[in-house]
């Protein structure tokens, strides 16, 4: 499986797993085991909010393209990702950046 992302401003967390031509995303999964050597799914007819264009398999390998939510001030690795290819079943690393460390600023009284 071959993942794309376009990167959107959003507050949300994005969880993958991959089994087979099937992935779950946030927990709902979507299956594209029926999906033929060169077919296409186009992205309005996936019902998945997440999905940022069509699904296609080329030689084999299921490509889907998925939105990916940054928070405001992004790295260059979550503003501009690279493709992943996945191989293996189970949990996906998706790029992210960690949440910010919040400084706490003691005051004597």
């Amino acid at each position: 499986m071959r993942i794309s992302f376009s990167p959107q401003r959003r507050d949300e967390e994005l969880v993958l797993e991959k089994t087979g031509d099937r992935i779950r995303i946030n927990g709902e999964l979507f299956n594209f085991n029926g999906l033929a050597e060169g077919d296409t799914i186009k992205r309005e007819n996936i019902p998945g909010e997440f999905f940022a264009g069509d699904v296609t398999k080329i030689d084999g390998e299921v490509h889907i393209v998925l939105t990916l939510p940054h928070g405001p001030n992004p790295s260059q690795s979550v503003a501009f990702p690279a493709d992943i290819v996945v191989t293996a079943d189970g949990p996906i690393a998706v790029p992210h950046d960690d949440a910010p460390v919040e400084e706490i600023n003691d005051v004597d009284a």
